[in-house]
């Protein structure tokens, strides 16, 4: 973990919370770590490394290095995956951690089997609930050209991707739910054009 640190504390993107400034990445691997805590506790080792290297020196892959367009996206995407993986995999073989620990992380932080592999789900199930409680309401405020269909699928389509038990913890009350989008969350979530 700590050379996974230690690579995200050279993001050069900073970011300044609560009037402290942290490298994006490292900031996000914390917020990862934190919600993985209390979303499930019992984690194992390989499944804190695979939380906290999801996002693994991600400034080295810039979405500007690929075509515009979703196919552009997506190939982004794709290769993102297999460098993240790839990267905590050789951390990881660097700080002596056993190969099956090694492949368990490749394979969640690849994004491989979702729905079928329980480190995978674990790790998307909390990138959706960070992602809820971080990140939402400022994604939607670098896209105010987007209507609300498009919202709606947005949040429909994170929904689809999470455990029926990340829902119902994201509901529950344990994610703090960015309270301008409450109402346009709980439209997606009830299924109601």
């Amino acid at each position: 973990m700590q050379l996974i640190d230690a690579a995200n504390a050279c993001d050069p993107n900073t970011v300044e919370i609560d009037g402290k400034t942290w490298p994006k990445e490292l900031l996000y691997a914390h917020r990862m770590t934190e919600m993985l805590e209390r979303y499930a506790p019992d984690a194992d080792e390989a499944q804190h490394l695979a939380i906290r290297a999801q996002h693994v020196e991600r400034w080295k892959s810039a979405r500007s290095d690929y075509p515009e367009g979703r196919q552009g996206y997506l190939q982004w995407r794709t290769d993102l995956y297999k460098f993240h993986a790839e990267t905590a995999a050789r951390f990881m073989a660097e700080a002596g951690i056993a190969d099956d620990a090694i492949e368990r992380v490749k394979q969640a932080v690849g994004k491989r089997a979702l729905k079928v592999n329980r480190d995978t789900q674990l790790l998307e199930d909390v990138t959706d609930l960070v992602f809820i409680e971080h990140y939402m309401l400022e994604f939607a405020g670098k896209h105010p050209e987007y209507d609300e269909a498009k919202w709606l699928d947005i949040v429909r389509k994170t929904w689809k991707k999470m455990s029926e038990r990340a829902r119902q913890f994201a509901l529950s009350g344990s994610v703090r739910l960015p309270g301008p989008l409450l109402p346009l969350i709980q439209k997606a979530v009830a299924g109601d054009d």
